[in-house]
């Protein structure tokens, strides 16, 4: 937060306060806290309330209620976050911050008891300065980080927002050491991010010091503010990592600024540049369609994947971006991201990730949920402000259809042209003609490659070990027997042997059959 920032570039000789950190001129080594080692994920009222009278210990409990009722905690979110004005403008006679008793009657402590008790975190906000960016001005950190570090342990905080303002001309890096040093210091594991908005290139020094530092200036709810921070953060994916993330502000998903198009883009590119997911809505006001958005699990696994890396831009052309991400299992997402006005068709292709070579690639598609296998090409429509993503997985195993056993009148044929392999099975026409393969599981997706020249449908049940899974699925004409296209079907296969049969359920048999794709 910094909407008021009264950073006032002064006394470079600022004192620090009696009893402030003494900073050692040693280089630090790097950050090894243990926290944070996925990027955070959580709420934080600023972008929602900022200091509206209704911030306070009612609102932050009834957060936490959501965050168990709506199935926010099950999909990871953690951290409930309080942001600036929750202390009275002065501190004590100690030199202590002070809760603000009308916001907060019970105090700080109490409200992190009340969290921590739905299994989930708590976090706080000061800043690196003289006093906080609220025009109120607020006692920030700078010459009392470790009476504040202590106190903020006292009252069991996992979390510390460490702003900007009101810096007095001292240097950035001498700032945030000193918080950092501090926290060390107090006794509890407390995650350490570091709001200095980008002003002194806080990838290049902050990895030692915080577990995530901001690249940009405060988001705000509209689409030119959120593409302009994904556009300044896209860029720095080098500087990322378990434990070290860069930081381009929360997110405004449910906040009304922009449309449910534009939300799922937000989410996405966050999720694919590793950032944090701190929600800035109001969860008290968030519709269905929203949360909908923020419970994307396929989505939420490419920002909390293990390997901790943030995507790549592959091309960049007149606001059509392709952005590919490299996953712990070797996988790969993918992103489409259409910035411009119009719908646009946005391709690339396996190769281009790194992914590594391989016949056939099992393309899902994370909104839609649908999922395709290409032999390398990556491509789709793309709406105005839209971006589609896929997780790119290789090592499909393709089962001919030549190698599979066709039940009485059935036969291997080679007349229609585009077939893979040496052949398509070509089933008699009959009620209960069948095609049946031996393949080997794990699999998630089974893909059953065909051509039908007829305008009807060819429908066929589908067993797997003698049991039917699926009834009456569709084979739909594709305009010609040389014209040849794929039926997909989620179908989870244990690992080992497996028999799949499709059988006709019509009098006109099955569609031509070229071959069965077997994918984890």
């Amino acid at each position: 937060m910094s909407f008021f920032r009264r950073t006032v570039v002064a006394a470079a000789a600022f004192a620090l306060a009696a009893g402030g950190t003494v900073l050692s001129q040693t280089p630090a080594s790097a950050l090894e806290n243990g926290l944070l080692r996925t990027p955070p994920m959580g709420f934080n009222n600023w972008n929602s309330t900022q200091c509206k009278a209704d911030f306070n210990e009612t609102m932050i409990r009834g957060i936490a209620d959501i965050f168990v009722a709506k199935g926010l905690k099950d999909v990871g979110y953690t951290y409930v976050n309080i942001d600036d004005c929750w202390a009275l403008p002065d501190r004590n006679a100690q030199g202590e911050l002070v809760p603000d008793p009308a916001r907060f009657p019970h105090g700080i402590k109490a409200l992190a008891d009340y969290v921590h008790a739905k299994g989930l975190k708590f976090g706080i906000y000061t800043s690196a300065g003289t006093k906080t960016c609220n025009k109120a001005g607020f006692p920030g950190g700078l010459g009392h980080e470790q009476q504040d570090a202590n106190l903020f342990a006292s009252w069991g905080v996992d979390y510390l927002k460490y702003d900007n303002c009101n810096n007095q001309g001292v240097d950035a890096q001498q700032r945030y050491k000193a918080m950092r040093d501090a926290l060390a210091k107090s006794g509890r594991p407390i995650a350490y991010s570091i709001c200095e908005w980008g002003q002194n290139k806080p990838w290049t020094w902050a990895a030692p010091v915080g577990n995530l530092w901001r690249t940009t200036g405060d988001i705000s709810d509209k689409w030119s503010s959120m593409i302009g921070k994904a556009q300044a953060n896209r860029g720095l994916a080098q500087y990322a990592g378990p434990g070290h993330w860069n930081d381009p502000d929360m997110l405004e998903v449910g906040n009304g600024g922009m449309t449910t198009t534009e939300y799922r883009t937000h989410f996405s590119l966050w999720a694919m540049m590793a950032a944090p997911l701190l929600i800035g809505s109001d969860l008290r006001k968030v519709s269905a369609e929203h949360f909908a958005i923020l419970e994307n699990t396929d989505v939420i696994a490419l920002d909390q994947d293990p390997l901790g890396k943030q995507a790549t831009v592959l091309s960049s052309n007149g606001g059509l971006v392709v952005y590919s991400k490299v996953l712990a299992n070797g996988d790969r997402a993918v992103a489409l991201s259409n910035e411009t006005a119009s719908t646009a068709t946005i391709s690339t292709t396996a190769s281009a990730t790194g992914i590594g070579s391989a016949s056939s690639y099992t393309l899902k598609d994370l909104w839609s949920k649908a999922s395709r296998v290409t032999s390398g090409a990556i491509s789709a429509s793309v709406p105005s402000h839209a971006t589609v993503v896929y997780r790119l997985s290789s090592g499909a195993s393709r089962y001919e259809a030549e190698a599979a056993t066709l039940s009485a009148g059935g036969t291997i044929d080679s007349n229609h042209a585009g077939f893979s392999g040496t052949g398509f099975a070509n089933g008699a026409n009959a009620v209960g003609s069948s095609v049946e393969w031996q393949v080997t599981g794990p699999a998630s997706t089974l893909t059953f490659g065909y051509a039908n020249g007829t305008a009807a449908a060819r429908p066929v049940d589908i067993t797997v070990d003698g049991v039917v899974v699926a009834t009456g699925v569709p084979f739909p004409a594709t305009g010609a027997w040389t014209t040849w296209r794929t039926v997909v079907r989620s179908l989870v296969l244990s690992a080992g042997p497996h028999t799949v049969r499709l059988t006709a359920t019509t009098a006109d048999g099955p569609a031509n059959l070229d071959y069965l794709d077997v994918s984890p």
